[in-house]
């Protein structure tokens, strides 16, 4: 038993020379473009928090205020006194992995940026840091450690950067919101783009699409047609996106490593993020295909 015409055939509408074809790839592309950036964004965001969590929140700082006193040496010395007595009793704190002072040069490399290169440190009265590691999930009384800290030496002082660290914390969730919101809106805008376009090419094969429903076709299958080129407009224009993407992502990571402080320099992308990012094209296949069949399946029903 042979197989009716319109099944035999791969392709009744003429799809591909379809005018929406070209202005859909454009807004794929765009999207992907736009999507791939921010999309980098956030998970960028997401690796510097984590960094964060691994390297300050494990760590306190204790300042050591420098003597004031005429004779330098002896306000060095004083300093370096209390700082002795200082790391003597942190290494005997519970929960505390390592206890280290930043020698000079540490301390000149520290400040330098915020002075510049035309001030003499060493005629400065120099603060002492102390840096202290910390074991995983310590369970340590901070406020109680700080006032046991200024008896044992009374210049010290402890940070424990909670206080700027959740602000920072803030900002960047804030920043996640804002890149979120815009995901869905590109998201939005692409869905709504092929919906505009399919049902463009809809009205303009309306002829075409009657006959084939006289010769017995279902509106299953004629969308299925429409799904199937959706899909490839959106893996050809979602593949154009990414490669536009990925060296634009390379040059925004290669500013980020030029500025000093750590803080947006921390940023990294792993293997899994760099897949996630890759995988933007078939993501756009499928928003394409699903978004076309869907689209064609309601609008035959209403046309028809």
């Amino acid at each position: 038993m042979s197989r009716p015409a319109y099944i035999a055939r791969k392709q009744e509408l003429p799809l591909k020379g379809d005018s929406t074809s070209l202005f859909l790839q454009v807004i794929i592309a765009i999207a992907v473009f736009i999507f791939a950036i921010t999309l980098s964004g956030v998970l960028a965001i997401n690796s510097i928090l984590e960094n964060w969590h691994q390297s300050i929140l494990g760590s306190i700082t204790v300042q050591i205020m420098p003597v004031n006193d005429v004779n330098q040496e002896k306000a060095t010395a004083e300093t370096l006194a209390y700082q002795e007595k200082a790391i003597d009793f942190l290494k005997g704190v519970e929960g505390v992995v390592r206890v280290s002072a930043l020698d000079d040069e540490q301390l000149k490399s520290l400040v330098q940026p915020w002075l510049g290169d035309g001030v003499n440190i060493e005629n400065l009265p120099m603060p002492r840091i102390i840096d202290v590691k910390l074991e995983k999930n310590a369970d340590i009384d901070f406020v109680k450690l700080s006032k046991d800290l200024a008896e044992a030496s009374p210049q010290a002082s402890l940070d424990n950067h909670k206080l700027w660290l959740n602000k920072l914390i803030k900002f960047a969730d804030g920043l996640k919101m804002n890149a979120m919101t815009i995901l869905l809106l590109v998201v939005g805008i692409s869905a709504g783009a092929i919906f505009y376009t399919t049902q463009m090419s809809l009205g303009l094969h309306r002829y075409i699409i009657e006959i084939l429903h006289i010769m017995g076709a279902k509106d299953t299958y004629i969308a299925q047609q429409y799904a199937h080129r959706m899909a490839f407009l959106g893996l050809l224009g979602g593949t154009i996106g990414i490669l536009l993407a990925i060296p634009m992502i390379f040059f925004i990571g290669s500013l980020a490593t030029q500025i000093e402080g750590g803080i947006i320099s921390d940023a990294n992308l792993g293997i899994g993020d760099w897949m996630v990012i890759l995988m933007l094209p078939l993501f756009a296949t499928g928003i394409s295909m699903w978004t076309a069949y869907y689209t064609v399946k309601r609008t035959l029903q209403k046309m028809l």
